[in-house]
């Protein structure tokens, strides 16, 4: 235990040392924040807009709180792996440097050595990733808050969790990393394709049916559903209230990815959240295993 709490230590004093590598990725959510509310923010308010029935009026502070919500989940869905991502890069470092192979001559085992890497990178992305949901809450207080204490809760459990899954998908991903160039090619595209991907970019619902079906099995989706709905029931609940008929919610609900269906049944949130335990768990073990074959070679 005294090893691994060693290493865990030495893994991130060196990310926060690395301070390029640290305010990029802290900067990166605000910036995606701003980019999103200047080009995204428009798109989707006309696309609700469009979506409401004819003559029904429905107050701006619901329409920007509505907006709001789904900004910020789509930002909090991408940035809790791609920071994993970020904060990730450093075993293929110490591996690209040698140091691994001197730490792995050492007493400590190879799977305390592994979890070091893990625990350390999962401890900097939470760090980035809860100060980028205070900045969207903020933001969210600023042009409409309705949510509730236990939205913001479950909100914080949401980025909890997909924090644990983008940790151990990127440790198993650069468990097969070995150079500089590897690492900028590897963030190159999870920077420019999980968006899509887990639907945080363009609602699922837009998609071809085929690949709907497809993107509906992945974790990532069902972490983004997961945080959809966290951040956007509450308003939807009071546009209910405000006149809004039950069948136009489900429908805003369906399109904004509020809900997700597999073989056309709605997925309750039980199983979302089990399918993100389950699959971070089984990562986890596959990148203690990747280590230890890599150790042994």
């Amino acid at each position: 235990m005294s090893a691994t709490r060693a290493l865990l230590v030495r893994n991130v004093k060196l990310f926060f040392k690395d301070r390029g590598m640290f305010f990029t990725s802290l900067i990166t959510p605000a910036i995606l924040l701003v980019l999103y509310v200047s080009f995204l923010g428009n798109v989707y308010e006309d696309s609700f807009l469009s979506a409401l029935p004819e003559g029904l009026v429905i107050s701006q502070k619901l329409i920007d709180a509505l907006v709001g919500g789904q900004l910020i989940s789509s930002i909090l869905a991408v940035s809790c792996v791609t920071v994993a991502f970020c904060s990730n890069f450093l075993i293929v470092q110490d591996r690209a440097n040698g140091t691994v192979r001197d730490l792995s001559i050492s007493p400590a085992k190879s799977s305390s050595l592994a979890v070091s890497y893990y625990l350390a990178s999962l401890f900097s992305t939470l760090i980035i990733c809860l100060a980028a949901t205070a900045i969207c809450l903020f933001y969210v207080s600023l042009i409409g808050w309705y949510l509730t204490l236990s939205d913001v809760l479950y909100l914080l459990l949401d980025v909890v969790l997909l924090t644990l899954f983008g940790t151990a998908l990127s440790s198993v991903i650069n468990g097969f990393l070995s150079t500089q160039g590897q690492i900028s090619a590897v963030g190159t595209v999870v920077s420019a394709g999980y968006g899509f991907l887990c639907g945080a970019y363009m609602p699922i619902a837009s998609f071809d049916e085929g690949l709907q079906k497809v993107l509906s099995f992945l974790p990532g989706t069902h972490g983004t559903v997961l945080m959809r709905r966290h951040c956007m029931e509450s308003v939807l609940a009071k546009m209910g209230e405000e006149g809004l008929p039950d069948a136009a919610v489900t429908a805003l609900k369906d399109a904004m990815d509020c809900n997700l269906y597999l073989f056309d049944e709605l997925v309750s949130a039980p199983v979302m959240y089990a399918v993100l335990g389950i699959t971070t768990l089984l990562l986890i073990l596959a990148y203690v295993l990747i280590h230890k074959l890599r150790a042994k070679t």
